[in-house]
């Protein structure tokens, strides 16, 4: 049976470093098959992760979403993968992409991709917008059986959970089961991190400053295995959490 995980939060939380990372973690404890689905039109992702691959070596989810009926067979053909992990896909929209490229999909219809994404992989990982208006980050939470909620040691994190919360309280977004994760994004002192985990509460893992995280971001190599024992000490403790 698979597992579907969502990762949502503020802007610039590291919400896709941490899908990118915990899905590595997953697939290198658990020897499984592992995709990640990245919905993000406003910044593409596959741009993102792999600036030095041909456009010819990158394809788009807005293909089969595009479709009448998506197929198990069309979507296989959007995965992007990497040489030294065979059994570890990425999907999402490549560069010069936007909202306007595609007509929206319909909430069926991207129900209907999320059920596919589970049959090919034994975990599926959404790296949700932070955008409540975006329909298949909305149907991602929804239908995710675990859903981590990233936020950071600053007032805009703050600010954006307390203006966005509210849109979640439908019960089908089931925030009360949401993991609250808070990730240290950078080696400043003087981020007030126990005041903002005295304003979350219910923090249940603090991600570390990585300078080998923030080196791969900088450098287009999120995709490559991460080599920082401290951090990779706290994903082990998060992907036992989620799995």
């Amino acid at each position: 049976m698979s597992k579907m995980i969502a990762i949502w939060g503020s802007p610039g939380s590291g919400k896709t470093s941490l899908s990118i990372k915990l899905g590595q973690e997953i697939y290198t404890r658990k020897k499984s098959t592992v995709l990640l689905f990245h919905p993000d039109m406003s910044v593409p992702a596959l741009a993102l992760l792999f600036p030095h691959r041909k456009a010819s070596e990158l394809y788009s989810i807005g293909v089969p979403l595009n479709q009448t009926d998506i197929s198990p067979e069309e979507v296989m053909r959007q995965i992007v993968i990497t040489k030294d992990m065979k059994n570890f896909g990425y999907l999402g929209f490549t560069a010069g992409e936007n909202r306007y490229t595609y007509p929206s999909p319909t909430e069926d219809k991207i129900k209907a991709l999320l059920s596919i994404l589970r049959t090919l992989a034994d975990y599926v990982i959404v790296d949700c917008t932070n955008d409540h208006g975006d329909v298949i980050s909305k149907m991602a939470i929804k239908e995710a059986d675990t859903i981590l909620r990233l936020c950071t040691p600053d007032l805009k994190s703050m600010a954006y959970f307390s203006s966005q919360l509210p849109l979640y309280a439908d019960p089908s977004y089931k925030t009360t089961e949401h993991i609250q994760v808070l990730n240290i994004p950078d080696a400043d002192l003087y981020m007030p991190i126990e005041d903002v985990k005295s304003h979350f509460k219910d923090i249940a893992c603090t991600l570390p400053f990585s300078r080998a995280l923030k080196q791969q971001m900088l450098g287009g190599a999120l995709s490559d295995m991460l080599n920082d024992k401290k951090y990779r000490a706290k994903l082990a403790e998060l992907s036992e959490k989620v799995v």
